[in-house]
């Protein structure tokens, strides 16, 4: 591909709207262009990038014993009215009307879809297992799109459904996508690490996120190095710190001024925040009041209680419905509360005789215990992990990093099968619901991720399995034919080799060609020019190092091919 005629130019400055490295650079080289906030045309340089991630997707998921299909993107909304999804992803899905004014839905995944296909084409045991996949197009109406290809309205996604006749089976299923996911990355030049996280409106009850860890990325991930556990912090859990516990006092009122706050409160009895329990109130969607109660020196972790309470929209409640529920916000308690919904953290186990609201202002009471002053409809982990707490599984204390999803495998079981009918006659003559699993990878989040992880202050470095173009060819002073004419050749050459090269034939100064190819990003750079034809050698330069090699001419696509070879597993 001579650079001259490629289609898309690069760009002198970082766009304005460059929110991340990948956003910036793949918008800089020409890879991506906006056409709206979260819509992204490739370009045929991110075009070939793509393509390679999705061979190389479809060579693991074939090896795992996947079986490519192809399924719509307009769904009949009455589709995803029976699994309940139409309201649990409310306004995230695309919706519009036909001529005849049917309901209709953009695919946002496509669950409900493949498990019709199962129920029509699954019928005995002897038909399981079964492990189908597309890379197909998806439409998700973001609130807002951000970081380029990290956070988009429409975008590529490999998604994977497996069924199978029992919970052995399922298990067989998804450790056998693990294991492809992680060859998957591997071969795309990621390092990830594998998080438990939550099913979030997909379902399920046991999933995992691949995590690229990124300062750029939405995900706060916590970890142990000591034990290799590992969460998304939205399902983390951790050890809550113990507190002396006494014996239970009487209860007591005491006049506390002006403590509307935890820390206020704390510092005016002149006692540990863990001694305290702090109210917290929500709104649901179908109008309930939900009051939390948990320790002080604990906050709430809203994914837990959203799913404690299966409620598909949650938030802070206004001062007003606090209010019109009779409830006194800063002096709220538990104790003697009436017509709302108490969910209690089970942190008020850990600990005795907490100061809690009088539900008066000003107001305090001390020596308040679980469950002998009040009580809970749930009593649960509801409470949100931070960095330094100690490793539910072995007490060390867990970091905190931030990271992009780039994969998701869920153990669905039956959820969409019991909801859509998809049943199979067992060994034993029965009929029964099909197990299933899905897995997820976002492309385009891939490849953003890919320059996420490989990249420099000049531009970015393409691991060689995922380059649009193995070489970048500079011609220098191509107004003397002797330069052209060995260019041309070596052009040539390597494209008979099976090294196609982005051959930059513009007239152009060797400033503007050595910045754009270090901002493309090639793993190899190969220079012709007056200088080297005279010495009979071209320079050549890997993407990764800082120093060229001058390389006889006739030994130039050996060099190449033994630097692709021997590149490091990270830059293949």
């Amino acid at each position: 591909m001579r650079l001259s005629r490629l289609f898309g130019k690069t760009l002198r400055a970082d766009p304005v709207e460059a929110e991340t490295p990948s956003h910036r650079l793949l918008l800089r080289g020409g890879f991506i262009h906006p056409l709206a906030a979260g819509l992204y045309s490739s370009l045929p340089l991110g075009w070939r990038v793509q393509q390679r991630v999705e061979q190389i997707i479809r060579e693991e998921m074939d090896a795992a014993g996947g079986q490519e299909i192809r399924m719509p993107i307009l769904h009949p909304q009455e589709l995803w009215e029976l699994t309940g999804r139409a309201a649990a992803l409310g306004p995230v899905l695309f919706r519009l009307q036909d001529r005849r004014e049917r309901p209709l839905v953009l695919a946002a995944t496509h669950e409900e879809v493949v498990t019709l296909l199962a129920r029509t084409h699954i019928q005995s045991y002897r038909d399981l297992p079964q492990r189908l996949y597309q890379l197909q197009t998806k439409f998700r109406d973001e609130p807002r799109p951000r970081g380029g290809l990290l956070r988009v309205r429409e975008f590529v996604m490999k998604d994977c459904y497996s069924f199978d006749a029992d919970e052995e089976g399922l298990e067989e299923s998804y450790q056998a996508m693990r294991r492809a996911y992680e060859r998957i990355f591997a071969r795309c030049g990621l390092t990830t690490l594998t998080v438990e996280a939550d099913s979030g409106a997909i379902g399920g009850k046991e999933s995992h996120e691949f995590m690229v860890l990124a300062e750029t990325g939405e995900d706060d991930v916590v970890y142990c190095e000591a034990c290799g556990y590992a969460a998304n912090v939205e399902r983390a859990e951790f050890r809550k710190p113990a507190v002396p516990s006494e014996e239970p006092r009487e209860v007591e009122e005491v006049h506390t001024p002006d403590t509307t706050t935890i820390p206020d409160l704390a510092r005016f009895l002149g006692i540990r925040e863990a001694q305290t329990l702090k109210a917290v109130f929500y709104s649901t969607a179908d109008g309930r009041m939900v009051f939390v109660v948990i320790r002080g020196d604990l906050e709430v972790n809203e994914i837990k209680l959203r799913n404690l309470l299966k409620a598909t929209d949650l938030r802070l409640a206004t001062d007003a419905e606090v209010a019109e529920a009779g409830i006194v916000a800063g002096f709220a308690s538990p104790r003697g509360i009436e017509g709302v919904t108490v969910i209690a953290d089970d942190s008020v186990l850990i600990g005795s005789n907490f100061v809690a609201g009088a539900n008066r202002p000003n107001y305090h009471l001390r020596n308040v215990n679980y469950p002998r002053d009040f009580t809970a409809d749930h009593l649960a982990d509801i409470a949100r992990a931070y960095e330094g707490a100690a490793c539910n599984r072995c007490g060390s204390a867990l970091r905190w990093t931030r990271g992009i999803e780039v994969g998701h495998i869920f153990k669905l079981r039956s959820v969409y099968s019991e909801k859509l009918e998809a049943t199979f006659q067992a060994r034993d003559g029965g009929v029964q619901p099909i197990t299933m699993g899905c897995y997820g990878i976002g492309v385009g989040r891939t490849m953003a991720s890919i320059v996420e992880q490989h990249h420099d202050e000049r531009g970015i470095r393409w691991p060689i399995s995922v380059a649009p173009f193995a070489v970048h060819l500079v011609a220098l002073n191509l107004d003397r034919a002797e330069v052209r004419e060995a260019a041309d050749a070596l052009a040539a050459e390597l494209a008979e080799a099976g090294l196609e090269p982005l051959y930059d034939d513009r007239e152009e100064s060797a400033g503007v060609k050595f910045n754009d190819a270090d901002l493309l990003g090639m793993p190899v750079r190969l220079t012709v020019s007056p200088r080297t034809l005279a010495q009979g050698v071209v320079e050549v330069k890997p993407r990764t190092e800082n120093q060229a090699t001058l390389v006889a001419r006739g030994e130039v696509v050996g060099r190449v091919r033994e630097l692709l070879a021997n590149a490091s597993p990270q830059n293949r």
